[in-house]
């Protein structure tokens, strides 16, 4: 099998382009479903609703607990066996995932398709693991802004594509998102090359591969810990977003294609972003300022968007909201570089269960407000309740991320 060094110029320039390339179809798969599966859930929740949001957040939560365990084992296994063998079990599983949707004839399924997916989603982690092994620390940042970038376009295409294609079949969508995945696997399998080398590679320990485990690396340091919990409330807040579709459908009536378009341009936003405002926020304000500007962006994004009285001033929020893209990067930049080369896929895997720890509490949250905040039954009248949380909680993480990333506390 052909390995890779950060010292070969040229290949490693192949190799980003065909990860990057990789993840966009990953996620251009999420991204067409993205928009349909609230409207299947409703389907089969005989149009509640408001049962159909709590079922959401419950088949959430579902999809986070096996990826809190899974998670930290795929991390460990990419230590051992290398970064591509995790990638392409990946994608066979979204690509599984999508077909059991495209198919079910009842709710169950669609919770035994997400098993499936949960247990083998590691293709974002191990591909900033990827990308690690093959740039310098100085230039990670850049690195995993570009890997954000590819899920960004993704995400532009993804739910535009599919509020298109569900207009004319409900599960077409599923259907061609589980075609490009298998065929993602496909074209990994024959091109990716595996970037981590025999001599960085770690044996697997249970120890290291359990989610409890994972937490240890996190509390190595001050600021490791600082950046860790600023992490997990951040991502918490990104969760909100799991009842847009159903809030922008209740308040505004939007059909899937207006969506689909609202998303793409969030993806756009997201693809921008991660691209070129990491790399120039950085030379100008540095990675404190950058991580600061993310978090405050988003909290306002977010109070925007629950304030909106209009479906054109909820439009507006999208490209502040978005902003929240500008903390992934720069927050694992500065956390890989301080983890050895052979432990790169362990703190990928540790920061994706901070990353799982987040949506297990973001989606049993935002959608059980959201179930009261509508309807007979609701505690108060208000759909935006939701995002109001979420401006709060985002207010904390300003707080934390000011502490965790003082020069003094490096």
């Amino acid at each position: 099998m052909t390995v890779l060094e950060p010292s070969d110029l040229k290949k490693p320039r192949a190799a980003t382009l065909f990860i990057i390339l990789t993840v966009t179809v990953d996620m251009l798969a999420v991204g067409m479903i993205l928009p349909v599966i609230p409207s299947l859930i409703t389907k089969f929740t005989h149009g509640n609703i408001a049962v159909a949001a709590q079922t959401l957040g419950f088949f959430g939560i579902l999809f986070v607990i096996a990826q809190l365990v899974f998670s930290p084992l795929l991390g460990a296994l990419s230590d051992q066996f290398g970064r591509k063998p995790i990638i392409l079990l990946s994608n066979v599983g979204l690509g599984l995932d999508c077909l059991f949707l495209a198919w079910a004839p009842a709710l169950g399924w669609l919770y035994l398709g997400r098993i499936i997916s949960a247990v083998t989603a590691s293709s974002v982690p191990t591909a900033m693991s990827y990308m690690a092994d093959l740039t310098i620390p100085a230039k990670r940042a850049a690195g995993f802004g570009a890997i954000n970038a590819g899920l960004g376009v993704g995400f532009i295409l993804g739910p535009a594509i599919g509020g298109v294609l569900s207009d004319i079949n409900p599960r077409l969508p599923f259907c061609v998102a589980g075609v490009l995945c298998l065929f993602n696997a496909l074209y990994g399998l024959l091109f990716l090359p595996e970037s981590l080398a025999s001599h960085h590679r770690s044996p697997f320990s249970w120890k290291r591969a359990n989610p409890v485990a994972s937490f240890s690396m996190l509390r190595s340091s001050k600021r490791m810990a600082g950046l860790s919990l600023m992490l997990l409330i951040a991502y918490i807040t990104q969760q909100s977003t799991s009842v847009y579709v159903m809030y922008v459908d209740y308040r505004y009536h939007w059909m899937h294609r207006s969506v689909g378009f609202s998303l793409a341009a969030a993806g756009l936003l997201a693809g921008i972003y991660s691209m070129t405002l990491v790399k120039r926020l950085i030379s100008k304000v540095g990675e404190r300022g950058t991580i600061l500007i993310g978090v405050l962006g988003g909290a306002l994004g977010y109070l925007i968007l629950g304030s909106a009285n209009t479906g054109g001033i909820a439009c507006l929020a999208i490209p502040v909201f978005s902003l929240t893209w500008l903390i992934w990067p720069v927050a694992q930049s500065l956390m890989s570089r301080q983890t050895s080369s052979s432990e790169q896929g362990q703190l990928q895997g540790a920061i994706n269960v901070i990353r799982q720890c987040g949506d297990l509490i973001g989606t049993g949250l935002f959608p059980y407000i959201f179930s009261k905040s509508i309807g007979p039954g609701s505690w108060i009248e208000a759909p935006g309740l939701a995002f109001f949380v979420a401006f709060a909680i985002l207010m904390v993480a300003l707080g934390v991320a000011e502490r965790a990333t003082r020069p003094a506390s490096v």
